[in-house]
């Protein structure tokens, strides 16, 4: 079993598909009940098995209560995916609002603890387990956003410090990077400034942004048996941006 966070829409939503296609009992986890509902019912008419199940996770009660559901339904965890945020945009470190920084951190660092804590259990009960988490570009390059670059740099910390404590327990820890990932909420962004997304393509050396598909087949691998001496990694999966820019004199 296969439980994602924040998968009822962009890269969650396109692993939640994947994964259910390659034949695992996916969980879909979101805040939003409709979409969580609905995307499930497009996995299952297309013959696969998922479930939805509404909770934030930046509650330990909500966590604690969602794994319940999934495990009653589908036995213990295999594989979690640590892909829920929550972002407001970009602001500068002067700028940024108090509440807006905290809700930040727990969507996008303290969820991941809480849901890794919770799928251990299950992950030790089995005999192992892979567990992948969501973090950005932001975390090894400034491109802004101050309380999402803290939350995604801490990501990395934790997460590869789980894949040195559990090892020994058969389960695997690791990190995707994301660029800019062309999502339903990303290009809303970005239509309010078509002068400063033609300045974002031409960052990225292979003249576009990331599509959601290409995020979730770099997850299905790391989540399956194929990168079963993978742990402990930073994968960046961004068009080349943080490798630099050919230079033109």
């Amino acid at each position: 079993m296969a439980l994602i966070t924040g998968a009822a829409g962009g890269i969650g939503s396109a692993m939640a598909r994947l994964f259910a296609s390659e034949g695992a009992a996916v969980v879909v986890n979101d805040v939003s009940r409709s979409a969580a509902q609905h995307l499930c019912v497009e996995i299952r008419e297309g013959g696969g098995r998922a479930m939805p199940v509404v909770a934030d996770v930046s509650s330990a009660e909500a966590v604690d209560a969602m794994f319940a559901e999934a495990e009653a339904e589908f036995g213990d965890v295999d594989v979690l995916v640590n892909n829920a945020i929550w972002s407001t945009g970009d602001t500068t470190l002067e700028d940024e609002d108090e509440q807006v920084f905290d809700r930040t951190i727990a969507v996008c660092l303290k969820g991941p603890f809480l849901c890794t804590k919770r799928a251990l259990q299950g992950m030790k009960r089995k005999g192992g387990g892979s567990i992948v988490t969501l973090s950005s570009v932001n975390a090894l390059f400034a491109f802004g956003e101050t309380a999402y670059t803290a939350a995604k740099g801490g990501l990395i910390s934790m997460m590869r410090l789980v894949a040195a404590e559990y090892g020994a327990y058969n389960i695997r820890s690791n990190v995707i990077c994301p660029g800019t990932i062309e999502t339903e909420n990303c290009m809303n962004y970005w239509q309010q400034f078509p002068a400063g997304f033609q300045k974002l393509l031409d960052m990225y050396p292979l003249g576009r942004i990331g599509k959601p598909e290409e995020v979730a087949r770099y997850a299905l691998f790391l989540a399956s048996e194929e990168s079963s001496f993978v742990s402990g990694s930073v994968c960046v999966v961004d068009g080349g941006v943080l490798a630099g820019r050919k230079f033109e004199a």
